[in-house]
């Protein structure tokens, strides 16, 4: 088995990000905002525009794309916050550190643009998610939000906070 790559995906990768974002909302509509429906009626414009909003990292064998991840800014509140979002592993790759090489290089890519701590929103009630995500250092927060999925629960998200410098153990007060 060949080793997994991750890799930032530029404008001119539209089309590879899209096929892929693709393949995960038909493998996965629970997990998703958004339908495949949707998004395929996209054009090219509407693609290479949400190519520049967001950081897209893409993780490969020599067979293929194995899962996505976005990185983008957190918000107003919190400009050295970055936000880890869309993450997304094909079902045979997963188990397989696919997922921890994506949460990685989006966490070193946003401590190399100078932020502080990522966030990553996780249901609640998602214990492999919350397990994964605390594994790998995130610390819930205070905050929590109605899931944004159209999965018909009334299920809630909690933001879990990465230290990208300092004390990994810390949770920020502000957040």
């Amino acid at each position: 088995m060949s080793e997994i790559s991750v890799r930032p995906l530029g404008e001119e990768d539209w089309q590879q990000y899209r096929d892929t974002r693709l393949t995960a909302l038909r493998e996965s509509p629970e997990a998703f905002v958004a339908t495949a429906e949707e998004e395929d009626a996209y054009d090219e414009d509407f693609w290479r525009l949400r190519m520049n909003r967001s950081a897209r990292l893409l993780a490969e064998r020599e067979d293929g794309p194995l899962g996505i991840v976005s990185v983008g800014r957190a918000d107003e509140e919190h400009p050295k916050t970055s936000e880890l979002f869309g993450l997304w592993v094909s079902p045979e790759a997963r188990g397989t550190g696919v997922a921890t090489a994506l949460v990685r290089a989006g966490a070193t890519l946003a401590r190399d643009q100078g932020q502080q701590q990522l966030t990553y929103w996780v249901g609640s009630d998602n214990g492999r998610a919350v397990a994964f995500a605390s594994g790998f250092g995130f610390r819930p927060t205070g905050r929590r939000r109605p899931m944004r999925v159209q999965n018909g629960d009334d299920e809630d998200e909690v933001a879990m906070v990465l230290a990208l410098g300092g004390d990994r153990g810390s949770v920020p007060t502000d957040f």
